[in-house]
């Protein structure tokens, strides 16, 4: 099998609903490219028939590829899918499709080089939300600030859902992740920032859902810990010798 130019890597749990809409709209845009691709849904731990649902419609479509996940937490089905997926770029896509697909072209040669990570940003000059509650908004400011002031400076949105690395720079980074929640993004960016990787905030226009699966005062708290984590990690040396 010829390497794929891009892997879209979908993480889904409970998405029963939306997910064969998010397909067709990424399959739709993806056959009008003039570079090959893989999608790859990592279906994770879910209730309701997502799995099934993913499963109907890869029959129909090989360029999908479906993979089950047990443990649950996206951070276990985004490492799934990042070290499973074969392409030279590989782009994590959140399920709901808050970020328009066509906008992927922002991550990716030729619109986009020299860079090792692109990460898509609500907060980078350029971008605009849609429809989003100011408590959302206002809270994930909080959020970002508390990121920014104890683990990584300068970054304006570090957990916007979409986001796309290199083929190397994932394997290499993926094989280190151990957080497997919400938080692994920080993770992420937190060794790729040791690892002196160039990292490209990419302005994003996105769409706020009500259905969105966060919690804000919970996955908050639970982030803050886990940002303690990743720094007793560094200072425990787990971080050192893993390549």
């Amino acid at each position: 099998m010829n390497t794929p130019f891009l892997s879209v890597i979908i993480p889904a749990y409970n998405e029963e609903n939306r997910l064969p809409r998010t397909l067709e709209q990424v399959l739709e845009f993806l056959k009008k490219q003039n570079y090959s691709f893989e999608i790859i849904v990592v279906e994770n731990a879910s209730s309701d028939r997502t799995f099934e649902v993913a499963k109907e419609f890869a029959q129909t479509n090989s360029s999908v590829i479906i993979l089950q996940e047990q443990q649950r937490g996206k951070g276990n089905a985004v490492q799934r899918g990042m070290l499973e997926a074969k392409g030279e770029y590989r782009f994590i896509c959140d399920a709901d499709l808050s970020m328009p697909i066509e906008e992927v072209a922002k991550f990716i040669p030729p619109q986009l080089t020299d860079f090792d990570i692109a990460i898509g940003s609500r907060e980078a000059l350029g971008a605009v939300r849609y429809n989003e509650p100011s408590y959302r908004h206002f809270g994930g400011r909080a959020i970002n600030l508390i990121i920014r002031l104890f683990i990584l400076s300068g970054f304006q949105d570090t957990q916007c859902g979409f986001k796309c690395f290199r083929a190397q720079v994932a394997e290499d980074l993926f094989r280190q992740q151990t957080l497997t929640g919400w938080s692994f993004d920080i993770e992420i960016l937190y060794l790729a920032r040791r690892k002196n990787l160039r990292i490209k905030e990419i302005p994003i226009d996105w769409y706020f859902f009500a259905d969105s699966k966060v919690n804000a005062i919970r996955d908050a708290l639970k982030m803050i810990s886990d940002i303690f984590v990743i720094h007793l990690n560094a200072i425990r040396g787990k971080y050192d010798f893993k390549t």
